[in-house]
């Protein structure tokens, strides 16, 4: 196809602007010849390095408020059409750099701070002169400053001259433009212009493509008036050849619109195609939003499926009952050599069953059908294996008594006192002490019966036990029987009897209770930690106080507590306790009656023997603290309240028989209960131990209290002798328990009460005998002091009868032969006295007493009658002495 006029009008301008004879206006000849094809062979070899030209714009463009400046590349294409190549942003430009290696100075760098790669080389541009390097540097530099608001750095440029060359150097542009009416020109500074186009710069490489193009020509750069008259020449055949390709194109021509025609009516289909298809894509659209969603859905339902599917899965494993632990729970055995798969069986219902209860399992699922149905089946289970396994039991504790009581070699026989042994029993049942612990945690209920169940058939074991020992224990005793008279009228027989030694009633009783207390709470401890009671142990650290010295009663033979040690280790509540201790009552129910037959046997030998075996009992007593032996302690409990009521029957015994000496006829001196009493006292001393001091303590109390009170009735019989027998039994009294009252409180308390009621007894028998041989100077001296509280002493002796004369007469009578009265008195003393110790300590109380009573005569006649003499004190004294 021909080139276009517009294109001929273009070249034929660059080739008089090359005809011109300017080097820069040849150049741009050059180049649009060369984009024209025009130098044809020749042409096309410089065509390389022409192509590398470029085009620099400056522009700027406002948008709203603000205004951007951008440096546009420019480029020749293939077909000679100027289009844009590269775009900067003059607001990253951040240097202008001259380059060194140019003398010229035309050549400079603009560097950007926005390149992506910092190993990339700045564009280098070279300007033909320096007028045009500084015309476009200006500009930048004025944009810069005017528009974006900073300066680039400038390196290698004299700025100072550029702005001089910029003052003198102010071009004005022309501008035509083409009207209705014609070309007009429009003439605006530089700076005005909104877009400089230099199409007069040329870089160094341009500028060797250049020349290298007139080399081909055999050329100089000189040369330019040949070279014009060439490309004239060359232009002109071109022009030849384009009007012989317009007249042979004529037919292409048509051609070529018949097929824009078609490429029309096309473009028109193809337009009501595409809206048809715009359609359809918009419905399609549309249907592939819907099946996006959809598709969401499945996707989100698939996920959940697959979550759901996993989580029933998991739901199915725990519902699932393993065969073989569904045929040990209903139908195994019950074995020792099968109990290890009985018992995993039962963790494992416990753990099923646990599983499906709301804190373990989701809440979501607690009403399902399927975890419901489960829920039944794994309970229909638990209840069956419950049964199974409490009827074994109930039939095994059975068997293992019967066992041993049909066996007599576990109890005393005759001449062979035998311990109990429960350890092969303990052995035996350790074997199902973790299917207890199972069983309760599956069902509480069931332990109730099985408790029973144990307790009937040891209690049957543990009471033919305790029968067969005591029998034996009292058979095998020797001892003579004490007479239980012990205050009555002395016997030599009695006294002798009562001096036996039944010292090994004591000790069986001891060694009854040594066997049989720790016995009964190793297995009130074993039951409740074998029952699955959550108690304490039972056994306090050290053993029992006063028990066995055996190993076997001291530790603890089970260790029930390491069976589950997340159960009841710590915590034991009252319900529990209260449980424990009825079924405790049950298993050792009866039993106290073997240990109160041997209290009343040892207390037919000797009553006093109820001492030592209660402070023995109350040893034990003080060493049962622990809750769950309650049983125990009540039956120690109940062994001291038998002890101590066979105890109050013999001290009730022994009152009476002091009380029977109430009833005999008139006696004399010491009673006969008196020394006894002592003897007693000795004897129930060397036999206390421990807390029984209280016991005898009150007996003490007793038996004195009523000693006394008889003593006073008797002697009140007659009044004559009533102060003889007093003191006399009185002083007996302290005689016999001198040596016990300095060591035991109780009798010093009255000790000290004999010695008063002594002091008393011989004041009023004394006062008796000397007032009945002084009793007119006694009586005178009487009078005396009744009046002296209501009159003078100086009136005394003018009262009747009362006066000096009758006062001589008294003292003559009374004392002319006081030597034979002060001996009448002396026999007076001694006549009804039994006890001739005590008649020293008697006469000297009486010769004191009568020497105060005389004193206080001589004091009253010498106040009252001064001109009176009697005989003084100190003659009654040494008259006294002598006697």
């Amino acid at each position: 196809m021909a080139k276009s006029s517009a294109d001929d009008q273009e070249l034929r301008r660059a080739c008089e602007a090359a005809i011109e004879g300017t080097k820069q206006k040849l150049v741009m000849a050059m180049r649009v010849a060369k984009s024209r094809g025009i130098f044809g062979k020749s042409a096309k070899l410089g065509r390389g390095h022409m192509a590398k030209a470029r085009v620099l714009g400056v522009c700027t463009k406002s948008k709203g408020q603000r205004t951007k400046a951008f440096l546009r590349v420019f480029k020749y294409s293939n077909g000679g059409v100027l289009e844009a190549a590269k775009l900067y942003k003059l607001k990253h430009l951040s240097k202008v750099e001259v380059a060194s290696n140019d003398p010229s100075g035309c050549t400079f760098t603009l560097g950007f701070d926005n390149l992506r790669s910092q190993s990339v080389a700045p564009p280098q541009w070279t300007m033909r002169n320096i007028n045009d390097r500084n015309r476009l540097l200006l500009c930048i530099l004025n944009i810069c400053k005017d528009i974006l608001g900073h300066l680039p750095k400038v390196v290698g440029i004299d700025v100072v001259e550029m702005a001089l060359w910029a003052k003198e150097n102010t071009p004005t542009v022309t501008k035509q433009g083409n009207v209705q009416d014609g070309p007009v020109e429009a003439t605006t500074a530089e700076g005005d212009m909104k877009v400089t186009v230099e199409r007069e710069l040329v870089s160094q490489a341009e500028e060797e493509d250049m020349e290298a193009l007139l080399g081909t020509y055999v050329m100089g750069i000189g040369e330019a008036e040949a070279f014009s008259e060439r490309l004239k020449r060359e232009l002109q055949a071109l022009e030849a050849a384009n009007v012989h390709a317009l007249l042979e194109s004529e037919p292409l021509i048509d051609e070529v619109l018949q097929g824009l025609e078609v490429a029309t009516n096309c473009v028109d289909d193809m337009d009501e195609w595409l809206g048809i298809f715009n359609v359809k894509l918009r419905h399609m659209r549309e249907d592939i939003e819907s099946i996006e969603t959809r598709n969401n859905k499945l996707e989100m339902q698939s996920v959940n499926n697959k979550a759901l599917i996993e989580e029933l899965d998991k739901l199915l494993d725990s519902l699932r009952v393993p065969s073989e632990y569904a045929s040990c729970l209903t139908g195994g055995s019950f074995d020792e050599s099968c109990m290890l798969q009985n018992i995993e069986a039962c963790e494992w219902l416990t753990g099923a069953l646990r599983g499906l209860e709301v804190p373990n399992l989701d809440p979501s699922y607690a009403n399902m059908q399927a975890v419901k149905e489960k829920r039944a089946e794994l309970q229909k289970l638990k209840n069956t294996f419950v049964r199974r396994a409490s009827d074994f039991l109930k039939t095994y504790f059975a068997s293992l008594v019967d066992f041993m009581i049909s066996d007599k070699s576990y109890f005393s026989q005759r001449g062979q006192l035998k311990r109990p042994d429960h350890a092969d029993l303990r052995y035996k049942c350790r074997t199902y002490a973790r299917l207890l612990q199972h069983l309760k945690s599956l069902d509480k209920n069931c332990l109730g019966p099985l408790r029973k169940a144990y307790c009937s058939s040891l209690n049957l074991l543990l009471r033919r036990e305790a029968r067969e020992f005591a029998n034996e224990l009292r058979a095998s005793t020797k001892a003579s029987k004490n007479p239980t008279v012990w205050l009555e009228g002395s016997t030599g027989s009695n006294q002798n009897a009562n001096n036996a030694d039944t010292s090994t009633v004591s000790e069986a009783y001891a060694k009854m209770l040594t066997i049989f207390i720790p016995l009964l709470v190793d297995e009130s401890s074993f039951f409740a930690h074998f029952m699955c009671f959550e108690v304490p142990a039972l056994v306090p650290p050290g053993g029992i106080k006063g028990g066995s010295n055996d190993d076997d009663y001291n530790d603890d033979d089970l260790g029930i507590m390491d069976i589950d040690e997340n159960e009841g280790k710590n915590g034991k509540s009252s319900a529990d306790l209260a449980i424990l201790n009825e079924s405790l009552q049950e298993l050792l129910d009866g039993i106290q009656e073997d240990f109160y037959a041997v209290v009343d046997w040892a207390y037919k030998i000797d009553p006093l023997r109820c001492i030592s075996m209660h402070g023995t009992t109350e040893r034990y007593i003080s060493s049962q603290k622990a809750d769950a032996a309650g049983f125990v302690r009540i039956l120690l409990d109940h062994l001291e309240s038998r002890i101590s009521l066979q105890f109050s029957r013999f001290v009730d015994e022994a009152c009476h028989q002091i009380e029977r000496n109430e009833r005999n006829a008139r006696q004399v001196g010491v009673l006969s209960y008196i020394p006894r009493f002592a003897t007693l006292a000795t004897r129930m001393e060397q036999y206390i131990q421990g807390q029984s001091r209280d016991l005898v303590d009150q007996a003490y109390t007793k038996f004195v209290t009523i000693m006394f009170v008889t003593l006073e009735k008797i002697s009140a019989q007659d009044p004559k002798y009533s102060d003889i027998m007093l003191l006399e039994n009185y002083a007996a009294f302290q005689n016999s328990l001198y040596d016990l009252a300095n060591v035991v409180p109780t009798l010093a308390k009255f000790y000290h009460q004999a010695s008063e009621n002594y002091e008393l007894a011989c004041t009023r028998h004394i006062s008796m005998i000397i007032y009945y041989q002084f009793e007119r100077l006694f009586q005178f001296a009487r009078r005396i002091e009744d009046l002296m509280y209501t009159l003078t002493p100086e009136e005394i002796p003018f009262q009747l009868g009362l006066s000096k004369m009758d006062l001589r007469k008294v003292v003559k009578s009374s004392l002319s032969g006081v030597d034979k009265s002060i001996t009448a008195m002396y026999k007076k003393l001694q006549k009804n006295l039994t006890s001739e110790e005590l008649l020293p300590s008697l006469w000297d109380k009486c010769k004191k007493e009568f020497l105060d009573k005389y004193d206080s005569f001589g004091q009253l006649v010498a106040k009252v009658y001064p001109t009176e003499t009697i005989p003084s004190v100190a003659e009654m004294r040494d008259l006294l002495a002598s006697m």
